[in-house]
């Protein structure tokens, strides 16, 4: 057989090998999708469970933002606490009961995640979410506050700190962002989704299970997770935009950039570390206890990402004494 022959036999079978591949790979993807769709869900259909008074819809620079403003509205430090990415102002509910007996306290949904739903701009920047702070702040009348923050929420709250010194007058992080951490160390980012040519699958594919588990890995101890929780974090995730803007989230999110600047924060600075965190590297609660001057870490041994959820009672505590 001449080499030319060889050549073109070689050719046919690489080509037919690549055709099934390709098919089976359609055929798995369409499994796949029937398995586990997922639609989008209308604010409208979410507000009446997920948004009772005192939930209320404001206009934040043409956004209409999820927020909830209680407590005593004299207040001259008010409290506004900022959630992590996939998670909604619900993660605030037990600290905002207690707090509002003392204080004003502001908690929303930040664009892209929760009931505010998707950015008219599709701007996920950490420049972005500094701008919404302050544009919630000059919204709500707020001049200076104390502001609250977990995970993505936390770094939004030191980065404002930094953009707007005279109008943070303390900081709350709760496991915060900032150092640089794996590419793909986010809560609920599906390992199927980050499969090049299948990220489309994140926007309308959702199955339970992976929600379950994502609720999960957030805690310490996940046999505290409860199916009204799964519910309550499925239910934000499936608001309409809101899987497509969490994609554009993970592409355009940055840490690392204004850790140098971080040293310059002088305000009295509380972090609350949970210490069984499977996303953020434990050493990183000292970093930010060694670049924020002056700052009080506290670690809880016990808890994972979310320790303000996970047990409000007795992290809170230590933010009572904090705010006296």
């Amino acid at each position: 057989m001449s080499i030319a022959a060889v050549l073109l036999r070689l050719k046919k079978h690489f080509f037919i090998t690549f055709a099934l591949l390709l098919a089976t790979l359609c055929v798995f993807s369409l499994i796949y999708l029937a398995l586990t769709w997922a639609a989008d869900k209308s604010v409208d259909d979410l507000r009446q469970k997920w948004a009772p008074p005192p939930s209320q819809f404001i206009d934040v620079s043409g956004l209409m933002v999820h927020v909830r403003d209680e407590g005593w509205h004299e207040d001259p430090e008010p409290v506004i606490l900022i959630h992590g990415a996939s998670s909604s102002l619900h993660t605030w509910e037990v600290w905002a009961k207690e707090l509002k007996k003392q204080h004003r306290v502001i908690t929303m949904d930040l664009p892209g995640f929760g009931l505010t739903g998707p950015h008219q701009t599709n701007d996920y920047s950490m420049t972005s979410y500094i701008q919404f702070m302050i544009d919630l702040m000059d919204t709500l009348h707020i001049t200076r506050a104390a502001l609250g923050g977990n995970a993505l929420g936390g770094e939004i709250a030191w980065e404002t700190a930094i953009a707007a010194p005279n109008r943070v007058t303390r900081l709350i992080l709760v496991n915060p962002t900032g150092y640089a951490t794996p590419p793909h160390a986010v809560p609920f980012d599906s390992s199927l989704a980050r499969v090049p040519g299948l990220s489309w699958l994140r926007t309308c594919c959702l199955p339970h299970s992976t929600v379950e588990q994502g609720v999960k890995d957030l805690y310490g101890n996940p046999e505290k997770v409860t199916a009204s929780l799964v519910e309550r974090y499925e239910a934000m995730m499936l608001r309409t935009g809101n899987r497509k803007a969490f994609g554009m989230y993970l592409k355009q999110r940055d840490h690392d950039s204004d850790i140098e600047l971080m040293k310059q924060i002088a305000v009295p600075t509380l972090i609350l570390w949970g210490s069984k965190d499977p996303f953020i590297p434990m050493e990183n609660a000292e970093r930010f206890h060694q670049d924020m001057a002056g700052s009080k870490l506290i670690m809880f041994d016990e808890l994972g990402h979310v320790p303000q959820e996970e047990n409000p009672i007795v992290t809170l505590a230590a933010v009572n004494i904090f705010l006296q």
